[in-house]
Parts: structure tokens; C-alpha cells; sequence
């Protein structure tokens, strides 16, 4: 079975946010975000897919999403491509 690590992007709010996850369904699971029935962090905003890795299984997955959480400077790297780009 093939997993996903992806990582959102939103410019609402404050300062531009990230939201670092993993699916075996990437198309689904941004539309659960955007409709506010995903993750607790990412309800009431609206999200835009910035990086998506495959993997074959759910460890390599999970364990490359934990490194992503933690990977600060990637994150605000693609933040900064979010808000050049003029995304809202």
C-alpha cells in the first residue's frame, strides 16, 4: 500500500502555517481538511498542498513525516513560496 507525506500551506490568519501529515489518500484527506473535518489544528482555514512524498509503507511514512514536523527551516521555506506566490 502506498502512503503520502504531504505537507499544507494557508496564509490565513496572522502568519502564514503548516500542516505536516500522512495518507494513503491525498486528495481526500485535503478535502477533509478544507471542509474542517480533519485535523483539529486546520479547521477554519483553508489549505493549499505544498509537498507530497510516496512511500511503500506506513513506517517509512510516519517516520519521515516525524522528521518533517521537526524540519522547521524546510517548512518556512515552503511558507515563503506560499507568500510570494500571493495564496490565500
Amino acid at each position: 500500500m502506498d502512503c503520502f507525506v504531504y505537507v499544507l500551506g494557508t496564509t490565513a490568519g496572522r502568519r502564514p502555517m503548516t500542516y505536516v501529515g500522512w495518507t494513503t489518500d491525498v486528495a481526500r484527506r485535503l478535502a477533509r481538511h478544507n471542509a474542517g473535518t480533519g485535523a483539529r489544528s486546520t479547521r477554519g482555514r483553508q489549505w493549499l498542498l505544498l509537498h507530497v512524498e510516496q512511500f511503500a509503507s506506513k513506517p517509512e511514512a510516519m517516520s519521515r513525516e516525524w522528521h518533517l514536523k521537526r524540519d522547521r527551516a524546510f517548512r518556512k521555506r515552503l511558507c515563503e513560496s506560499l507568500a510570494t506566490e500571493g495564496l490565500r
